[in-house]
Formats: C-alpha cells, sequence, structure tokens
C-alpha cells in the first residue's frame, strides 16, 4: 500500500484573448507563478474535455464565440478596465450570458490616467498646438500667459479614474468642475449630473475632459447639440471612448473654430484608419490609445488576488451591470 499522498488537480482557467501573443504568453506566466494552485492555459491549447472544465476565465478582448464554447464558465476575469466592447459583442444577439464579467479595477491603471489628463491638459492650457503651428510656420511670438486659477477644466465622468484625475487638476491650481449622468460628491470640487448640469459645466469650461463609459445614454452625447452649449474656443480631450464623441460634428465644429483643439486618445475603429481626416487636421492630436495602458505588474496581483479569494471563499468580485456595460 502507497503511502504518498494524492496531489490535488490545479484549477484548470482559460486565458482567452485577442491581443498580441507576446503579451498573452507574459500574462499566462505571470499569472502561474502568482497562482501555483492554478493551471491558466491559453484557449487554443485547450482540449475540449478542458473546456468543459473551465469554470472561470482571464480575459483580454477576448472572442464571443471562444467565450461561448466554455460552456460552465461562472465568471470571466478581464484584465482591462474597460469592458463595454466585450459587453456588446456578447450581447450582440441579445442572447443571455450566463457567467458574470469582473473589469480590472487597478489604482495604478488611475494613477497612470490622472498624470495623462494632467499632462494633455497642460499642453493646452499653455498653448502647445499653437507654438507647434509657430513653428511650422517659422514665427517668433510669445502668446499671453493665462494662470491655472483662471483656467475651467470640466471632466464629464466621476468613477474612481475621473475622481482621481478632477483631484490631480485641482491639486495644480485649475478651477475644476465635474459632471456625471447621476448625482455624485467630490470633497472641495463643484459636481454637476442631468442634462441641465451638463449644460452648466460646458458653458463654463475653457478645457473639456471626457472619461465617460459608453453606454447607450453616452454614445454620441459629444455632438454638435452639445458642443454649441460650450465657451467659443473650448478644447476637448477624449480619453474615455470614441463612439461618445461625434466625429463629423467634432470636425464641423474645429472647423469653425467653435474647439479650438481636440486631444484625441480612443476612436470608434482602432487603429485609426491611415486617410481618417483626423490625421491632417492641424487642430487635432491624435495619440494611439496611450492615456492609460495596464501596467501587467500591478493589474496580475489584483487579477491573481481575486481568482484566489474567489477559490478560498466562494466571493467573486464586484460585477459588471450588463445593462449599463460597466
Amino acid at each position: 500500500m502507497s503511502n504518498s499522498k494524492t496531489v490535488p488537480e490545479p484549477n484548470l482557467i482559460a486565458f482567452v484573448s485577442r491581443i498580441p501573443f507576446v503579451e498573452v504568453q507574459e500574462w499566462i506566466s505571470i499569472l502561474n507563478e502568482l497562482l501555483p494552485d492554478s493551471d491558466i492555459c491559453l484557449f487554443d491549447r485547450l482540449t475540449d474535455l478542458q473546456k468543459t472544465q473551465c469554470t472561470l476565465a482571464v480575459v483580454a478582448n477576448p472572442d464571443p464565440e471562444e467565450l461561448r464554447q466554455l460552456p460552465n464558465l461562472k465568471w470571466v476575469h478581464s484584465t482591462w478596465a474597460g469592458v463595454e466592447r466585450m459587453v456588446a459583442e456578447l450581447f450582440v444577439t441579445g442572447s443571455e450570458v450566463p457567467f458574470q464579467i469582473i473589469r480590472l479595477v487597478d489604482p495604478e491603471l488611475a494613477r497612470t490616467m490622472a498624470e495623462a489628463v494632467l499632462a494633455w491638459t497642460l499642453y493646452l492650457h499653455r498653448d502647445m498646438p499653437r507654438y507647434r503651428m509657430q513653428q511650422e510656420s517659422v514665427q517668433w511670438i510669445q502668446l499671453p500667459y493665462v494662470a491655472a486659477k483662471d483656467r475651467t477644466v470640466t471632466v464629464l465622468g466621476l468613477g474612481k479614474l475621473g475622481a482621481l484625475c478632477a483631484k490631480r487638476l485641482q491639486a495644480n491650481g485649475f478651477r475644476v468642475l465635474g459632471w456625471s449622468r447621476n448625482e455624485k460628491f467630490l470633497e472641495n470640487i463643484q459636481s454637476f449630473s442631468a442634462e441641465d448640469g451638463l449644460k452648466t459645466v460646458l458653458s463654463q469650461s475653457d478645457i473639456v475632459v471626457n472619461l465617460l463609459p459608453l453606454t447607450n445614454d453616452t454614445r454620441g452625447l459629444l455632438n454638435a447639440a452639445c458642443f454649441a452649449q460650450c465657451l467659443p474656443g473650448v478644447s476637448i480631450i477624449n480619453f474615455g471612448r470614441g463612439a461618445t464623441v461625434n466625429e463629423a460634428d467634432l470636425i464641423a465644429s474645429l472647423d469653425t473654430g467653435l474647439i479650438s483643439h481636440a486631444v484625441l486618445d480612443v476612436f470608434e475603429e482602432e487603429p485609426l484608419s491611415v486617410n481618417h481626416p483626423y490625421w491632417a487636421h492641424e487642430k487635432v492630436t491624435v495619440l494611439p490609445h496611450i492615456s492609460a495602458p495596464t501596467n501587467i505588474s500591478s493589474a496580475s496581483k489584483i487579477v491573481a488576488n481575486n481568482i484566489r479569494e474567489y477559490y478560498r471563499s466562494g466571493l467573486v468580485p464586484e460585477a459588471v451591470n450588463h445593462n449599463l456595460g460597466y
């Protein structure tokens, strides 16, 4: 009779993704190191039997058809903060999704976003686009200085990212206003909500920072009617979702001078097509979706801790509201 103890099978976890393979390898390597009692395995390498054994998956822009091949999923953990695309693709046919979706909530991501919002707000505040244009036309003109306290910046979207961004802007001397779909309160920052509140903040803003998630209510929210409520010469920063901005209306407002400049990091289609008018527009700064990249080092620890706690206590982290998309 053998005295050896039976070694329990590791918890099999699928990794479902459409990100570059080198990133997938890094995620799987780190997560397997952090979760020695689990086996994080690339979806393509799972057998049909193993697919039925997966009750949990880690995902990064997953193919919805691959998720549907995991019939016993209870929940999936996204490595991204934004899950709107995944929700939209899963619910495209109106079918029920039997598992919960957990999005990444990483304080490091919020700090990175706040850094980017401050950097590009300063870029607009100190007239960097005009100095760039002056350089191109070989002009030596010193523009008047405006103090930060005399510049009003509005943050649209006051979730964890937006709240930290608003506080960072305020700490750097700007007059900061906040707006969200539902009423929220931030210490020492005047906040507004609903349609009337949006009109109020837009009418006072020199710079508008959009951090709103993409929902049925926010799709195309920043359109001609919205821009008409802004101060003439307002600048726009969109670090939220591309589809919250009506592209044709934005370009028209830039052309008329109603909007002086737009810093855009997110787009309806990414990568941005080579013939898109944004590329050549002198009043647009195009960024390749870099305002707040996921930090694998910090994010992997959060994902691993959530999975470890689930296997210890059965507790599933706070899930996404499928109807809201976040």
